[in-house]
């Protein structure tokens, strides 16, 4: 099973996200990159082509989450961009999901790795009890979403890295888990609650870390990368 590193490019503009990737020219191994909610309504669809176009891996991350119907629409569209992997909540429900798949997939069956999201790892247990009126702890919550996803048809989820060894025991090993906040021991944690190191995420079974500002905001980006896909691929870049 594939294994990655992604960047989370969690820049305002344009500008600013290609600056950052032009530190990695020359670099053999081009990172695979996140292009989340701010970048991508800051630089829409422009942007993607053009960083596709310079040989990135792409994880769109958009959260798609409406009625089935408005997501499968919303996914066809997204298919075209040619990107590698995109996502929705879980939440949504198994109708939705299943309604993204179809609307992703190609007339020539081809189509991008479509993941759910089960809980945000800034979600603690405290807030589910208390603002969404959510009484089951947070893993038997995200076991049920990750079933859900898999029954719909999905390829994984995005998870804690505390949670992918239980996704894997519940949805298969070929269940795909990717894994947001990840630090270095030696970083602030953030506003990420659930988090954990590269080589942890590794030894928890992650399939595809996703790592922000430990990479974007170092004085060596290319130093942390490489940190980073030591940690948890065992493997120079």
């Amino acid at each position: 099973m594939a294994k990655d590193v992604i960047i989370a490019l969690d820049f305002a503009g344009a500008e600013q996200a290609l600056a950052f990737l032009d530190k990695f020219e020359g670099v053999a191994r081009k990172p695979f990159v996140k292009i989340g909610m701010e970048l991508f309504y800051a630089a829409g669809s422009e942007l993607v082509r053009e960083i596709k176009a310079r040989g990135h891996k792409i994880f769109l991350d958009l959260k798609l989450h409406d009625i089935p119907n408005t997501v499968g629409k919303a996914m066809a569209v997204l298919s075209g961009l040619d990107v590698d992997m995109c996502n929705l909540h879980a939440a949504g429900g198994s109708v939705m999901m299943r309604a993204a798949l179809e609307g992703l997939t190609r007339a020539d069956g081809s189509r991008p790795l479509l993941i759910a999201v089960t809980q945000l790892t800034s979600t603690s247990e405290q807030l589910m009890r208390e603002e969404l009126l959510i009484d089951r702890p947070i893993d038997e919550t995200v076991m049920l979403y990750a079933e859900n996803a898999a029954r719909s048809g999905l390829d994984g989820v995005v998870c804690s890295p505390l949670e992918a060894g239980k996704v894997h025991s519940a949805c298969g090993e070929n269940f795909l888990t990717v894994t947001p906040g990840i630090r270095f021991a030696d970083s602030a944690k953030g506003d990420q609650v659930r988090v954990t190191t590269p080589a942890d995420a590794r030894s928890l079974g992650s399939d595809y870390i996703v790592v922000g500002r430990p990479v974007t905001a170092a004085a060596d980006p290319v130093a942390a990368y490489a940190r980073c896909v030591k940690d948890f691929l065992g493997e120079e870049i």
